[in-house]
């Protein structure tokens, strides 16, 4: 009967070094403590990696690198993993940020705004003040583009429903504590600033908006549902 290989701790360093230049076996130790890796001991106490050990400390190398995870979110994921938990498909793959990031460069004055969004002025002036619209001028005069004319029409037909602009600054508030959180998500790969990480990073930002404006209808659908009674 073949027995199966095993490995130092050492072996498992040089083992890994090609993919992974800075792993070391202080490195390796360094795991170990932190609870992320178990390799079995001999009798005599030495480290004997087995292949599932060495497949492990692969896993947790690349999502380092590839993903720049903290170990605190890695040994999650890991025993996420090891209760049964760990999803077995992944989920569907977001838009491309090419294509959910895309803008025109055609900006609107105040007026120019409100015209294409068939709103007067007074009522742009209004989503200023209560800071649903933005500028950055200090005069209220803003550049506003194809997102702000989508903010103000739907920003219409809430009011049309009897809400007043004031109401809305909820809304903007709950995005800008969205942004902020998915900001935190990729700061890693932006503070890279390659060209690698930063495409990375867009991929990343346009799948996690997508899945969170989707989530958070399926959440309103269903309350609304409820008070319907339906």
């Amino acid at each position: 009967m073949n027995r199966e290989k095993r490995l130092t701790i050492g072996d498992v360093a040089d083992l890994l070094h090609k993919e992974f230049p800075s792993v070391t076996i202080s490195k390796l130790r360094f795991l170990e403590s932190e609870g992320l890796i178990h390799p079995p001991r001999t009798p005599s106490g030495y480290r004997s990696y087995r292949e599932v050990d060495v497949e492990r400390v692969r896993y947790i190398l690349r999502q380092q690198r590839d993903h720049f995870l903290p170990l605190k979110v890695i040994k999650s994921k890991l025993s996420a993993w090891e209760r049964g938990e760990e999803p077995t498909m992944s989920p569907p793959a977001g838009p491309p940020p090419e294509t959910y990031f895309a803008a025109s460069q055609t900006t609107m004055d105040n007026e120019e705004l409100a015209r294409s969004a068939g709103v007067t002025v007074g009522l742009v002036e209004e989503l200023l003040r209560h800071g649903v619209l933005e500028t950055s001028s200090g005069d209220g005069v803003g550049e506003f583009t194809d997102e702000d004319l989508a903010v103000v029409q739907a920003a219409h037909r809430l009011i049309g429903h009897g809400l007043e602009a004031r109401h809305l600054r909820g809304i903007r508030l709950a995005a800008n504590r969205e942004v902020d959180l998915f900001r935190q998500l990729v700061g890693p790969l932006l503070r890279h600033a390659s060209p690698a990480s930063r495409q990375q990073a867009a991929e990343i930002l346009a799948d996690v908006a997508q899945a969170a404006r989707e989530m958070q209808e399926a959440l309103v659908r269903s309350e609304l549902r409820e008070t319907l009674g339906r």
